[in-house]
């Protein structure tokens, strides 16, 4: 193998790599490590974030930005508690994810009909779906403590928790559009060339609607998990959830210039970045350390994705 491939293999593959050094360092650094309780726990605890980098995934790869999923989350988050509280917990349960493509679905109607840059659509309908947030709450939580509403967040089956398994059925389905469905490749056709995708016949915008419309899902059903896990529903849930998602979709090494990526990537992304958290906890590390590795990582891997393109 010549330099110029292990070159191309370190950069393809560097988020694996760092997972696995990351990992051989925190469990001799600790026995609490790696464990399969703590393994899971970590799986368990970051399954919302996981499920929004999975649909971003499409976002990106199609060549764009989506801002607005901190905002969606709590959207569905508060939504679901009220209906849970006033009328029916299943049906609350059931909510989040419809509301949640139904503003993903706005958003691709602003950003087509509009032809507004998804990175500034985004922001600003972030900043109202927040505000109807705290119009519905009326600046005030909601508890629910039922245990009809609890279930999706703290059950588990099989000594693993219910939302790691919905983490990987939705893996799995958004793995299968883009990669075994038309629309898996017009996602890509157009990331890698929106101009020849529309001379060709594809219908971009119904493409770029689908995406934003699946990213919204993916806010709603990880809004259901973290609202039945912490049994509140707040305005301000999800706050910096949405550059979270975007830093792992990156991280994973996904283009920020759209047209290539993989949904495997963006769960590693997502990983690594609970690794790097876990390991400062494990560690008792001072956070601002934290926070300043996470960064050079991220600024790593964007080098890595201009590299690419």
């Amino acid at each position: 193998m010549n330099s110029s491939k292990i070159i191309n293999f370190g950069r393809d593959y560097a988020v694996l790599i760092l997972i696995v050094l990351l990992m051989i360092v925190l469990s001799l650094a600790s026995d609490a490590f790696l464990t399969p309780r703590n393994l899971l726990n970590i799986l368990n605890q970051n399954a919302p974030l996981a499920i929004i980098a999975c649909a971003l995934t499409l976002v990106i790869i199609v060549g764009g930005f989506d801002l607005s999923t901190g905002a969606i989350f709590a959207v569905a988050s508060v939504s679901s508690a009220y209906i849970a509280i006033n009328f029916n917990p299943y049906i609350g349960l059931l909510l989040a994810p419809i509301i949640g493509i139904a503003l993903g679905y706005l958003n691709g109607i602003i950003i087509t009909t509009f032809k507004v840059h998804s990175f500034l659509s985004t922001i600003a309908t972030s900043l109202v779906f927040r505000g109807l947030a705290i119009l519905i709450t009326g600046g005030f939580l909601i508890p629910v403590r039922m245990k009809e509403f609890t279930w999706l967040g703290r059950e588990k089956i099989f000594e693993v928790h219910v939302a790691v398994y919905v983490l990987i059925v939705f893996a799995i389905l958004s793995t299968f559009i883009l990669t075994k469905t038309t629309i898996g490749r017009y996602i890509f056709a157009i990331g890698g060339n929106e101009d020849a995708s529309i001379l060709s016949g594809i219908k971009v915008n119904l493409v770029k609607i689908f995406a934003f419309s699946f990213c919204g899902f993916a806010a709603g059903i990880a809004a259901a998990i973290q609202v039945s896990r912490i049994s509140l529903g707040t305005s301000q849930a999800g706050v910096g959830m949405e550059l979270q998602a975007i830093a792992a979709v990156i991280l994973g090494g996904t283009s920020i210039y759209g047209g290539s990526g993989a949904v495997w990537r963006s769960i590693a992304g997502v990983m690594l970045l609970a690794l790097i958290n876990n390991g400062f906890n494990i560690l008792n590390a001072d956070p601002f350390y934290k926070d300043l590795t996470t960064g050079l990582v991220i600024i790593a891997a964007v080098a890595l994705t201009s590299g690419r393109k």
